[in-house]
């Protein structure tokens, strides 16, 4: 009886241990985890077979059929369905890089612009973050679509600016960069000269009192620049877009879908990390502005080298939150006939009945992109992070 007793008690003080009951949690926590995942695979499988629908990625190797509006690659009708998802995945990166780099100057300038001293300018600032963020995104982009780009005169009618730009119902015509037969040689010399700077400045952070012995450095980048532009004799020319009686011909045409999902994302995000950016700054400690301000140092050198290197501690983990959200809100661009991602992925979807294929593609691909870009920025912020002494 007493061993009874004994194998009892150490039994109760296993089930008791909690290292013992949280493996048991996990244990049993894993088998609910695979049932559902085991019937929801069955289902599917079970489904797929009732509509005779092939499962499989083989739908990417046959011609997808269908034209795309913008493609920063050469397409054609007769390309695969992998070309075609490639094209949106690079229309949906153009939109979203150009929106971040955009949204962030104007973020940063509405920030600022919130705490300046003028009251007017103050309250512009922020009467714009109060309306902008509070009204839906996919309403900003319709508006930019519907009522200010789709309302603008025909292309024979067209907005002219200085006769090199032109806004009209079929988009913004700009003037194109055409490269000449030299515009290799004179980005080589350029990359060799920016290349050199960057040197120069690691050099010289690490020789300061040897400091002079360093100065043609970025002489002898310039002047390779210059040298090489004189004797390839201007290697670059603009193709300027012109006017006719029923189109506009040449230069670079920007699709009116895409300015207004660029336009949308820059205005509705720069209200976000105009927030941001003002948070930041009021959260650097008043005695470093006290004290550049005591040794004599100007307003905008102040912030400058003073308060927006320490509030960028700050600003850096919020931002990525933002640039994350401007990745995955370009998917709106497919109420308007963007051709990204998802208007191209539903294309896909629509014409092959690969429901799960592309949307777990869509699931996989958006995942990759912000796992990319928090690990950037993850990286900048340890870079600007503090160093303890």
């Amino acid at each position: 009886m007493s061993e009874q007793l004994q194998s009892a008690q150490r039994q109760t003080a296993a089930l008791n241990n909690p290292k013992v009951r949280m493996f048991l949690g996990q244990i049993v926590l894993a088998g609910v985890l695979f049932y559902g995942l085991y019937s929801a695979f069955a289902n599917m499988s079970s489904n797929l077979a009732e509509q005779r629908i092939a499962s499989g990625f083989g739908f990417l190797a046959h011609p997808a059929g269908f034209g795309i509006a913008q493609a920063l690659i050469p397409w054609s009708e007769a390309m695969t369905y992998a070309r075609a998802y490639l094209v949106g995945l690079l229309n949906t990166l153009l939109v979203s890089l150009v929106a971040i780099f955009f949204s962030t100057i104007l973020g940063f300038f509405v920030g600022i612009i919130r705490l300046t001293p003028n009251w007017t300018l103050s309250q512009l600032a922020k009467w714009y973050v109060e309306i902008v963020r509070n009204l839906p995104l996919l309403f900003q982009i319709l508006f930019w679509y519907l009522a200010v780009l789709a309302t603008m005169p025909a292309p024979r009618s067209a907005i002219s600016i200085l006769d090199v730009a032109f806004i009209s119902q079929r988009g913004i015509a700009l003037p194109r960069l055409v490269y000449g037969d030299g515009a290799g040689i004179w980005l080589t010399a350029l990359v060799l000269a920016v290349g050199c700077l960057f040197l120069y400045r690691r050099w010289s952070k690490a020789h300061q009192p040897r400091l002079k012995r360093g100065w043609f450095l970025p002489y002898a980048a310039v002047a390779t620049v210059l040298g090489a532009w004189l004797i390839i004799d201007s290697p670059f020319s603009f193709a300027i877009p012109k006017q006719e009686r029923f189109n506009l011909t040449g230069g670079l045409t920007i699709l009116p879908e895409f300015a207004a999902l660029l336009i949308a994302l820059t205005v509705y995000s720069s209200a976000f990390i105009g927030e941001i950016v003002r948070a930041g700054i009021q959260a650097v400690p008043k005695g470093q502005v006290e004290a550049g301000r005591a040794l004599g140092i100007g307003n905008s050198l102040l912030l400058r080298f003073i308060v927006i290197p320490q509030a960028m501690r700050i600003i850096i983990p919020l931002l990525t939150s933002q640039y994350l959200n401007i990745i995955k809100n370009s998917s709106l661009g497919v109420t308007i006939g963007y051709p990204e991602l998802v208007s191209v992925g539903g294309t896909m979807l629509n014409q092959t009945g690969q429901a799960i294929e592309v949307v777990g593609m869509w699931m996989m691909t958006y995942l990759t992109i912000s796992l990319a870009t928090s690990l950037f920025m993850n990286w900048y912020n340890t870079r600007m992070a503090l160093v303890e002494r």
